[in-house]
């Protein structure tokens, strides 16, 4: 028996498969933009132009000071960039450093936005804004951000480095995971979800290699594609409320807290949401070892990618701060959330213990 569900569907346009940058001056044409900013991070100036010159006369500059966690005072200097340059839209190349910013100007000026995902983090695909101020990162939700075009082009991500790629494929998994577990859950959902990580559990093994072909890469692309449709359509729980608090609060790296902290705040669901935990361990295939969890850090480990927050930049003495912010306002969750729990469940993510 089907329980009753409701299903909202948000998505934009998405034009998929490697070389559709080329596109990039019609999808500007068909929303009606004469003169769009590009933006990026400083890393990615060199890619930000190749896009300028893609569009042609439709460019009007670069702005390449997008960060992590979109600090306001960046997405204030962005607002104000973009009225200088009299722009009608934002063309935001790059992971969710980028994306984000671009949701940062949109959600005072509605410019719209063309997405070029360079990363796996889904960002892309959702109506979710993130502002970090005083420390404190503030997300919502809010149509006005969600991009009017998504162009997955896998010539876009071959020159990710295998760590960042690894990264930002199991960030992606843990929406994935949480869409799972979702209070909010629905059957089209689900199938989404289970099939972006099985997507990505067959894809980045691969990739971490460099040898990867334009195929292994799209399918990546194809899992970040479900991962962020599941995101979008869904409310996060622990997992995310923790990764927000961590990332604003000491400032570590977006991607590698995912994925550090995606086996512990799984086994944290482990006895509460039994048949998410036995459709993880399906999606997973061959690093399935019997527990969701364990399967999970089993997949990280053979990726090569950080699985502790010692690693990563997080101060021992910050643990209990974290796990106060976080049982505040706290997400929904199939476990309750408490203090005590969570500052087990950072410790052993401290550390790397078995989740």
């Amino acid at each position: 028996m089907i329980a009753p569900f409701i299903h909202n569907s948000f998505s934009g346009r998405v034009v998929f498969g490697a070389g559709s940058l080329e596109s990039l001056p019609d999808e500007l044409a068909r929303m009606g933009a004469k003169r769009a900013i590009v933006l990026s991070t400083p890393e990615q100036h060199a890619t930000a132009q190749r896009v300028m010159l893609a569009l042609g006369d439709r460019g009007a500059a670069v702005f390449d000071q997008a960060v992590m966690h979109v600090p306001m005072e960046v997405a204030l200097a962005a607002r104000e960039f973009a009225k200088l340059h009299e722009a009608d839209a934002c063309v935001a190349v790059g992971g969710g450093s980028t994306i984000g910013l671009g949701k940062a100007i949109a959600l005072s000026s509605e410019l719209p936005i063309i997405a070029v995902p360079t990363t796996f983090a889904g960002s892309e695909m959702t109506a979710i804004w993130g502002i970090t101020e005083a420390g404190v990162k503030t997300t919502g939700r809010d149509l006005r951000v969600l991009p009017k075009t998504v162009i997955y082009d896998a010539h876009m991500v071959r020159s990710l480095p295998a760590s960042v790629a690894a990264t930002s494929g199991l960030n992606a998994i843990a929406h994935c995971v949480e869409a799972l577990y979702a209070i909010d859950r629905n059957p089209i959902l689900t199938m989404v979800s289970e099939e972006g990580i099985r997507a990505f559990a067959r894809a980045l093994p691969g990739l971490v290699t460099g040898h990867a072909t334009d195929e292994q890469w799209g399918e990546a692309q194809y899992g970040a594609w479900l991962a962020g449709t599941a995101l979008n359509g869904v409310s996060m729980a622990i997992h995310h409320k923790l990764c927000h608090t961590l990332g604003g609060t000491f400032n570590l790296p977006h991607a590698d807290t995912h994925t550090v902290v995606l086996p512990y705040a799984t086994a944290y669901n482990r006895e509460a949401a039994p048949e998410a935990m036995a459709r993880i361990r399906a999606a997973l295939g061959p690093w399935d070892d019997g527990d969701a969890a364990s399967s999970l850090l089993a997949l990280s480990k053979a990726l090569g990618v950080p699985t502790n927050l010692k690693d990563i930049g997080m101060p021992f003495d910050g643990i209990e701060l974290a796990a106060e912010l976080a049982v505040k306002n706290p997400y929904y969750n199939p476990r309750p959330v408490e203090r005590g729990a969570i500052i087990d469940l950072l410790t052993r993510a401290y550390h790397g213990e078995r989740p």
